[in-house]
């Protein structure tokens, strides 16, 4: 990865090469064909208030350039945003070219459970019988409990008036229900 720094009306010390160059190698973490990275620093003076003007150019194989050109009373706070910033658009990337990998055991796994469930339902599909609600609409606790007192149901799937989807069901002891 080729690099260059370019300070524009100011004068690069050590220390600001020092710190940009460790802010690249952030970067590389990301496993991406970087073929060079440009950063230029540029300090403006308007109405007597400096500030600083910092820009990344990074030329990546396989994607468009990259740049990212951040201002800021504070030099090094200019480059730590700009880092974040390019930073994203790695990652980002980066997901994009790794989520086109191969199947992970554990998801071969699940989906041969998936596959016997599927299989236990197509069994038990001669089984089991839909049913649809007789009402959609909602009904006080008091109106399902008279409903099912007056059929032989063992329970009654109705909606309340909070539009919750409640169950009533006859217990085992005479005369004593249930709600879900």
């Amino acid at each position: 990865m080729n690099t260059s720094i370019v300070g524009r009306h100011l004068d690069l010390t050590e220390p600001i090469k020092d710190y940009i160059n460790s802010s690249i190698e952030i970067f590389k973490k990301y496993n991406l064909d970087i073929i060079s990275v440009n950063a230029i620093i540029d300090q403006e003076e308007k109405h007597g208030k400096k500030a600083f003007s910092f820009e990344f150019t990074l030329n990546i194989a396989h994607l468009d350039t990259v740049v990212v050109k951040q201002k800021d009373k504070d030099l090094y706070s200019a480059i730590d945003i700009a880092v974040d910033r390019v930073s994203k658009v790695l990652r980002r990337h980066h997901d994009k070219i790794s989520g086109h990998k191969a199947t992970k055991l554990t998801e071969v796994e699940l989906k041969v459970i998936e596959d016997e469930i599927a299989n236990e339902l197509d069994r038990l599909d001669n089984e089991i019988e839909p049913a649809r609600l007789q009402s959609y609409k909602p009904m006080d606790i008091e109106e399902a409990l008279n409903d099912l007192k007056s059929s032989d149901a063992a329970f009654k799937v109705f909606y309340d008036k909070d539009d919750n989807m409640r169950v009533l069901y006859r217990k085992s002891e005479e005369g004593k229900f249930g709600l879900y």
